[in-house]
């Protein structure tokens, strides 16, 4: 199978490259630059393109090498979630580019979401749930996903709109919750300064993400939303203190520091039984 990937040098992209280099299929990846992939190229095929420069008399489903599959990783701008650039600039720009490459022969598309379009919901989340985004990011990918139900209707593809929750990993923002709390232990500092970490969030190490979203991709049994996920709750505070205790590390933490983000809910996680289907080929 040729299977094109965009997003791949990012957090998620490299470790699905990494996951899809375990399987006997042709890999094309498409970055701005390839010079910043020199380490891939002998793996793999890579192709340059720009999504904020899209040239609309192109054909992209024929200059990618006509894939079978495209796993679209690709978004910009984030962790900014609240920017409005993500309505502005990057909803148009991928709208368009999913538009062009399914027009013209695609017939097996992926495309990452997130937890956030289901607002403010609490509890486990279903797919089934009505979505109610509250933030730029979510907006923008939910008015996405619509967009290319709505592109189903025009052309026969299949679809899998795979929600991501929380995760954590090497290679993940300096800014989130594992990056700040490694840099802290590597300096040696003696106070970890966190918020009240009572909130209840539903966590995956990366690699695992990236071995569910190629599992995804690679059937077609099950389309549609499909939550990515553990479908277990866990506080944040006692996720910190369980990666302490692994990692056999110490350092005082001080719940509170930080408000809670008002952009997601205090207690929720995924439902996961329909990525169980396809993790145990049901």
């Amino acid at each position: 199978m040729k299977i094109l990937v965009t997003g791949a040098t990012g957090f998620i992209g490299s470790h699905v490259i990494n996951e899809l280099l375990k399987y006997d299929h042709q890999i094309i990846i498409a970055v701005r630059n390839k010079n910043s992939v020199k380490h891939l190229q002998d793996k793999i095929k890579v192709i340059e393109f720009d999504l904020d420069n899209l040239q609309s008399n192109k054909n992209y489903f024929s200059e990618s090498g006509k894939p079978d599959l495209l796993i679209h990783l690709a978004w910009q701008g984030l962790p900014n979630y609240k920017e409005k650039f993500h309505l502005e600039k990057n909803l148009p720009s991928h709208s368009a580019f999913l538009k062009n490459i399914v027009s013209n022969g695609l017939q097996n598309l992926v495309v990452t979401g997130t937890c956030f379009e289901y607002g403010m919901k609490e509890g486990c989340l279903s797919e089934e749930m009505e979505s109610d985004p509250q933030n730029p990011y979510a907006l923008a990918k939910d008015k996405l996903r619509k967009f290319l139900e709505e592109l189903q209707k025009q052309n026969s593809f299949n679809l899998k709109w795979v929600r991501l929750f929380y995760m954590y990993g090497k290679g993940q923002n300096p800014n989130s919750l594992f990056s700040q709390l490694e840099t802290a232990l590597q300096k040696g500092d003696k106070v970890f300064n966190m918020s009240g970490g009572e909130q209840l969030r539903d966590y995956l190490p990366i690699e695992t993400v990236a071995e569910y979203i190629v599992k995804i991709a690679l059937q077609n049994k099950i389309n549609g939303i499909i939550n990515c996920c553990s479908g277990v709750p866990v506080k944040v505070k006692t996720l910190v203190e369980n990666y302490l205790k692994k990692n056999n590390k110490k350092i005082n933490l001080n719940p509170g520091y930080y408000p809670y983000a008002d952009y997601e809910a205090m207690a929720f996680w995924g439902d996961d039984k329909k990525l169980k289907k396809i993790l145990t080929n049901e």
